[in-house]
């Protein structure tokens, strides 16, 4: 079953990795396009930190903390003792979340942004960014509601 979480981790990498090649081929650095009116538009920005440009140029710092939470992702996707759908779909999201932004640390020195929302005033981020946030939200839910029933249970 851990197979189909790795996939979805892959999946995650490619939307990721393909959109920002995209970007890259087709736009200039804060090149804005529209894509649905004033819902969401692309603006390509380069990234050198982490979430709102904290902790700008640390890369080592980002190359640490990347290569731990994936040895943990991966820790607990393959843990029997952790077994339910919605923490692995969870875990599995954030993953290949981290995966897609470390792979542009490790190759380019900084993160492509380029998902910028419209209608309300939000920072630029990407689908690794927005896969990060889902899973964690899909965690949080599970430890929140079903996480105290399975130690009831065991």
């Amino acid at each position: 079953m851990q197979f189909l979480y790795l996939i979805i981790s892959l999946l995650v990498v490619v939307a990721d990795q393909g959109l920002k090649s995209f970007i890259i081929n087709n736009y200039s650095v804060g090149e804005v396009h529209q894509i649905i009116p004033s819902i969401l538009s692309f603006n390509y920005l380069q990234n050198n930190g982490a979430a709102w440009n904290i902790l700008t140029g640390q890369m080592w710092l980002f190359y640490i903390i990347s290569t731990v939470a994936i040895i943990i992702c991966l820790y607990f996707l393959f843990n029997k003792k952790y077994k339910n759908p919605l923490f692995d779909a969870g875990i599995s999201l954030v993953l290949g979340g981290i995966i897609g932004n470390f792979i542009d640390r490790l190759h380019l020195k900084y993160v492509i942004d380029m998902l910028q929302v419209d209608f309300m005033h939000f920072n630029i981020f990407n689908i690794a960014d927005s896969a990060i946030t889902v899973g964690v939200i899909l965690v949080f839910i599970y430890l929140i509601f079903f996480d105290e029933g399975d130690h009831k249970n065991a």
